[in-house]
């Protein structure tokens, strides 16, 4: 832990001691060791324990981090420019769904941008796995939308069930699917795992990889045309063709988007990351240590952008579209935004929505760091990403 990372209060630690038993009795269980990616599965979604499903503040300048729509309403007006888009091409119904709704302050300002321009959803849709977020989202967007918007809002305990048509949209989701992690030795790929210490601490272990995470290794190896060297490990998400099928596979007109941090695959996976992507988050200080204060911090990996498109097409949707960021809030609709910006007479509230904008679209903030990438089925958006097109990298 980062010396300038303050400590945990005496509750704050009881708490992480919660999970860090609850993980104990899953590796005795397991015979001594669970994989990494379960291990993630419990430090972020056990029920009342994990990251996302305890009620500590998450999200803004009092949490761990702050994401886009924590900055102002910028990033939601654009992201509601390209659900418009969409919208405006379907016939009848047509609904938004956002996975993982954070704060809520996303389909808060996404939803006023919405009425503005006339284009609501029939419903606004929230896939949202903790109920403690849940509530937080309710609670803001009761008190923040007028009833006629607020009605539209639904939550769900899973995908949709039944075909639909509309706009689906995650924002920093696939960077919290538990990954496992690979590793290389003697040309074999092995399995990252979790296991206690000879001081009853956590570690990792490795173990022969199962076949569904050995053929995905061999696969990336094949597609960089290079062979991962002993000692390399990383993440890989063997299973995000699955996700996407389940939370997008029966939307049968309208698109996707995600944006996430990431790379494509050759850069993801070049050899001085050798020790892969993964990165935690607890009080706006990054680490690198996932078995640091379980419960309390946030666990992330970088997002592969090839495996993204992958799955997507292999979904059956078309690619829409791959850029940074900016190139993206460029092309829907910032020009516009920035200029109600400047128009603000109260000069401390234009500051402050400039700041926001040069946070969002600044190469050293999150304006290169972040990516966008969209698919189509029934509706054309490729336009929206002709700007700053990264296609080629993939």
């Amino acid at each position: 832990m980062s010396a300038r990372m303050p400590a945990p209060d005496a509750d704050a630690q009881a708490h992480s001691d919660r999970l860090l038993a609850l993980v104990r009795d899953q590796l005795a269980a397991a015979g001594g060791a669970i994989p990494f990616s379960r291990y993630m599965e419990l430090a972020l979604y056990a029920p009342g324990l994990g990251y996302y499903s305890a009620g500590a503040l998450k999200f803004g300048a009092a949490g761990d981090f702050i994401t886009s729509p924590e900055l102002g309403p910028t990033f939601a007006e654009c992201v509601a420019a390209c659900a418009a888009q969409v919208f405006g091409q379907l016939d009848g119904r047509a609904d938004f769904l956002e996975i993982g709704g954070g704060s809520g302050a996303f389909a808060e300002a996404a939803l006023r941008r919405l009425q503005e321009i006339d284009a609501l959803p029939a419903h606004y849709l929230i896939l949202e796995p903790s109920a403690d977020l849940r509530e937080r989202q309710l609670e803001r967007l009761r008190a923040a939308l007028p009833d006629a918007v607020f009605n539209r809002v639904r939550w769900l305990d899973g995908p949709p069930e039944k075909p639909w048509q509309g706009f689906l949209f995650a924002n920093e989701v696939i960077d919290a699917l538990p990954t496992p992690r690979f590793s290389m030795r003697g040309g074999e790929v092995y399995e990252e795992y979790v296991a206690l210490d000879a001081q009853g601490r956590l570690a990792r272990v490795d173990q022969p990889a199962d076949a569904l995470l050995h053929a995905a290794v061999r696969h990336v190896e094949r597609d960089i045309e290079a062979p991962f060297a002993d000692g390399y490990r990383s993440e890989l998400l063997p299973q995000l063709p699955y996700w996407i099928q389940a939370v997008g596979g029966l939307l049968r007109d309208g698109a996707m988007l995600f944006i996430d941090y990431g790379y494509p695959r050759r850069e993801y996976y070049l050899p001085e990351r050798s020790d892969g992507t993964l990165v935690c988050h607890r009080q706006h200080h990054a680490h690198g240590d996932p078995f640091d204060l379980p419960g309390l911090t946030d666990i992330t990996a970088f997002v592969d952008f090839t495996a993204l498109a992958e799955a997507g097409v292999g979904a059956g949707f078309d690619l829409a579209g791959y850029c940074a960021q900016s190139s993206f809030l460029l092309n829907c609709g910032l020009p516009e935004r920035l200029a109600a910006v400047e128009a603000i007479e109260d000069p401390v509230a234009r500051l402050a929505r400039t700041s926001e904008i040069k946070r969002l679209t600044l190469p050293g903030e999150m304006g290169e760091r972040f990516q966008a990438m969209a698919f189509q089925r029934g509706v054309e958006i490729r336009p929206l990403f002709a700007r700053g097109d990264l296609g080629r990298r993939l």
